[in-house]
């Protein structure tokens, strides 16, 4: 599959993203693992590889959640308790680490949201240039606009990801030290995103 593919499938992941927690949920009994997996998956789909045709994307992510989740579960069997890793090691508690891999799980959750609350053009703006990489001059032809009125809302749909992942993420997780994420580097939202100048506005 090509690296289209792939991001199609981030895209699939993110649109479907409710769906996919509840079918998760009900299947493994716990909404933390089923998120915990979805989280996963995105980080899979992000590395790319080899893969053949999916046929069916949703049925395709599905069942690598869930083939995820299983060998979560089956790592959390064969994890020592802190107790037992703090007296083999004789060091103290690493609770920031424990705490940033929440945090890094948390966000795609509360993307998905915000991406949610912004109107459709822009939604669909952002998907195609952040995550299948369309250049700004197709998906202005796209739409039937120009380039200039691409970008204009391609940044406004990144300042308003970026203000809100920021409140929401401060809100719950005041206390925890957090790095750039590869959820927000995906979306443009670690301050890097490129600007374009463009035709006149539509």
């Amino acid at each position: 599959m090509t690296e289209a593919g792939w991001a199609a499938l981030q895209r699939r992941l993110l649109t479907r993203y409710g769906d996919l927690k509840k079918r998760l949920t009900r299947y493994l009994g716990s909404a933390d693992l089923a998120n915990e997996a979805l989280h996963d998956t995105w980080l899979r789909l992000e590395r790319g590889g080899e893969l053949t045709t999916v046929r069916n994307p949703d049925t395709y992510l599905y069942s690598m959640a869930i083939n995820i989740a299983s060998n979560l579960r089956r790592a959390e069997n064969r994890r020592l308790t802190a107790f037992e890793v703090e007296a083999l090691l004789e060091i103290g508690d690493d609770a920031p680490d424990a705490a940033r891999v929440l945090v890094a799980r948390t966000e795609l959750e509360a993307l998905v949201h915000i991406i949610g609350e912004l109107p459709v053009r822009q939604q669909a703006v952002l998907l195609a240039a952040r995550l299948e990489g369309v250049p700004r001059r197709e998906i202005a032809t796209r739409f039937g606009v120009s380039e200039r009125f691409v970008q204009r809302e391609l940044q406004a749909a990144h300042d308003y990801c970026a203000t809100r992942l920021e409140e929401m993420m401060s809100e719950r997780f005041r206390s925890v030290p957090r790095a750039v994420s590869s959820v927000q580097k995906a979306f443009g939202l670690d301050g890097k995103m490129p600007t374009r100048s463009g035709t006149d506005d539509q």
